[in-house]
């Protein structure tokens, strides 16, 4: 089992530091849309949307890294009163139950989608008309890698509780001799 998180965590983590360069293209957008509308009054019809694009995109793939790294947003006003045996039992049946099967769906229907957008070719409805069907594809992607990082959430949470189950029969063999 250990195995299997490490190698998640590792595929995650390399997805995680190559994708964060996509900052680079969106911050040379924004700034060439910058001087061009300031400096030359010369807005360009694709700067706004390019830079969705790029802010999409690292924002879709940042969420397996966040979520490898434990920075999403939790509620830990319940969570924090409970023993660590009892966080990783909460941790598995939230994970195996909410979060597995929601973004199976999810990763299962954003396929899907860009499926239907590869098939018709499609384009943005806007005056510039990018194809938006490689965006698509690439949300698909984004979902797969959050699955697989939950998942890999999910063993780590079973590892934890077996780890505090054999430690608990080793203070129980303890105390009996």
């Amino acid at each position: 089992m250990q195995f299997i998180i490490n190698m998640i965590d590792k595929l995650i983590d390399k997805q995680g530091e190559l994708t964060s360069f996509l900052i680079y293209p969106l911050v040379l957008i924004v700034l060439f849309e910058v001087l061009m509308r300031y400096l030359f009054n010369a807005p360009t019809i694709w700067g706004f949307e390019a830079t969705a694009f790029a802010y999409g995109l690292h924002y879709m793939f940042g969420l397996s890294y966040t979520e490898r790294h434990g920075g999403h947003v939790k509620v830990d006003i319940l969570t924090a009163r409970l023993t660590e045996k009892n966080q990783a039992i909460l941790g598995i049946l939230t994970y195996a139950f909410i979060f597995l099967p929601v973004f199976s769906f999810m990763t299962v229907g954003a396929f899907q989608f860009a499926h239907t957008s590869i098939l018709m070719r499609e384009l943005n409805s806007t005056s510039w008309a990018p194809p938006i069907y490689p965006f698509k594809a690439l949300m698909g992607l984004c979902f797969l890698f959050l699955l697989i990082q939950g998942f890999g959430t999910l063993l780590k949470h079973v590892r934890t509780l077996m780890n505090s189950n054999s430690e608990q029969e080793e203070k129980e063999v303890s105390n009996e001799s």
